[in-house]
């Protein structure tokens, strides 16, 4: 097997801002975070949706939802387009051009870029020739992919100021954790080659973020391929098939120059941001087992560190698998003005809202409760330190009993407006909430108070992903045709 090496092409960036990094002006995104607070509301937004594992023989596919509430097709899927092969698992999604390539006049944010996590396929979808009704461009073969990179299980995409596309790949084509590393496409969706360097790959794959000003791509950890596709086995945690482990990258020359052992307090981290301010040394990620949020920053030597923020104490319940139960922190994200962090937790099935205006200190400033295994109703019930039992009321989203947890989340431009979906990924969603499987996801808007904090569901808003042509099915991932606080970057 041949494995190509590729560098993308940069400019060198140092601490201080540079006024121009690119060839010209007003390409795709905005010129800073706090323009693109200021741009247009969202009318539309894409996602993700899945049939791989539901025992659905049919394609995933990505759903165009209607957001405008002016609209008469207002929460409701207006289009579907089916990808063109059987058992994808269509997961995260990303963007050939973004904000880092703003300078760029001859680029445009044009394609979708859709990782099958399962096939090890990626898609190009047009958006451009109309955005409400994407058309498939193009497909990377899993084949080629492998023979030319040894990479497959393809997760997190991110476009590069240079006009390359830069995947993180999970495992190779056996499963196997140690064949994980970071593909590079160019703008034409053709393979070149790894970004690290050889013998620079990562203990575990998953996400990833650059800071080109810190010259710095910090990439975290889920686990092997062969162990997470199987469903969560917490034995698989002990014998090592999961990761605790930050990696910190020279950007953009792709060698690794320090891994950070998050120990018992990092199991599983997997989303990482940085702060959207591209001057800022610091982020954070979310570590699922653990449940807690971890900052991490430059310290004065020029090296990496990072201590935990926040703590979401695991809650003792009866007629569960363990005695107590983890929050599971799935997904998280920033707000383009870094004022305020929002994450979810998967199984206790609250979504929270933190000011982090001082970042070593967040504060929680909002909580809303959309589901979760203790839910009144559920044979799952929590149990308070004196022994009694409760459980949580979860009010009907119009008409609909919220089934799940909150998985994925996706803010407005100008924060307003938090979107939520309830699939994680299809194996799992079947060992800890089946009925979603059965039934099928929902999404849900959840009204954001941006001056003192704040969330409540939207009463008028609610996706039925039970109710679509070819059966119920699993939705994931949100994007705007604009982009959004989890896909641009700004150098």
């Amino acid at each position: 097997m041949g494995t190509e090496v590729a560098t993308p092409q940069h400019a060198s960036i140092g601490d201080t801002p540079v006024p121009d990094q690119s060839c010209c002006k007003k390409g795709p995104g905005y010129a800073t975070p706090l323009d693109a607070m200021a741009g247009p509301r969202e009318s539309i937004i894409y996602v993700t949706c899945v049939y791989t594992g539901t025992g659905k023989e049919k394609p995933d596919f990505l759903g165009t939802v209607d957001v405008d509430p002016t609209s008469e097709t207002y929460s409701q899927v207006i289009h579907r387009l089916p990808m063109p092969n059987l058992g994808d698992e269509l997961h995260h999604s990303g963007w050939n051009a973004c904000s880092s390539c703003y300078n760029d006049s001859n680029t445009s944010r044009r394609f979708l870029v859709l990782p099958a996590l399962v096939s090890g396929r990626i898609y190009a979808i047009d958006t451009q020739k109309n955005p409400r009704a994407p058309t498939f461009h193009k497909s990377v073969e899993p084949d080629e992919i492998s023979s030319k990179t040894g990479l497959a299980y393809p997760h997190t995409a991110h476009c590069l100021a240079s006009g390359d596309i830069m995947v993180s790949c999970l495992g190779d084509k056996d499963g196997k954790a140690e064949g994980n590393g970071f593909l590079l496409l160019d703008s034409d969706f053709n393979v070149k080659g790894r970004w690290e360097k050889p013998g620079h790959s990562p203990l575990f794959g998953y996400d990833y973020w650059y800071q080109p000003r810190h010259n710095t791509m910090i990439s975290t950890s889920w686990g092997a391929p062969s162990a997470f596709t199987k469903g969560f086995n917490l034995q698989d945690v002990s014998d090592g098939l999961y990761g605790r482990h930050l990696h910190v990258y020279n950007w953009p020359h792709g060698e690794l120059k320090q891994t950070i052992d998050l120990g018992p307090d990092g199991l599983l981290p997997l989303e990482i941001r940085f702060l959207h301010d591209p001057s800022k040394d610091t982020g954070f990620v979310g570590c699922a087992l653990s449940s807690n949020m971890v900052r991490f920053f430059k310290t004065s030597d020029g090296s990496w560190s990072h201590e935990v923020v926040i703590k979401v104490k695991p809650v003792k319940v009866q007629n569960w698998i363990l005695p107590e139960m983890p929050g599971l922190i799935t997904d998280f994200l920033i707000s383009l003005d870094d004022r305020f962090l929002y994450f979810v937790n998967w199984l206790h099935g609250d979504i929270r809202q933190y000011n982090i205006e001082d970042p070593k200190n967040p504060v929680l400033v909002g909580q809303v409760w959309v589901g979760g295994l203790f839910q009144k109703g559920s044979a799952v019930v929590a149990e308070n330190e004196d022994g009694t039992t409760y459980q949580v009321e979860i009010p009907e989203t119009k008409g609909h009993r919220l089934i799940g947890g909150p998985q994925m989340i996706q803010l407005s431009l100008d924060g307003k407006r938090l979107y939520v979906t309830n699939s994680l990924f299809s194996k799992w969603d079947k060992q800890f909430y089946p009925e979603v499987v059965e039934k099928g996801s929902h999404m849900l808007q959840i009204d954001v108070e941006t001056e003192k904090g704040g969330l409540c569901v939207n009463p008028n808003f609610y996706v039925d992903f039970g109710d679509e042509p070819d059966g119920a099915c699993l939705a994931h991932e949100m994007r705007y045709p604009g982009g959004d606080c989890t896909s641009d970057i700004w150098i």
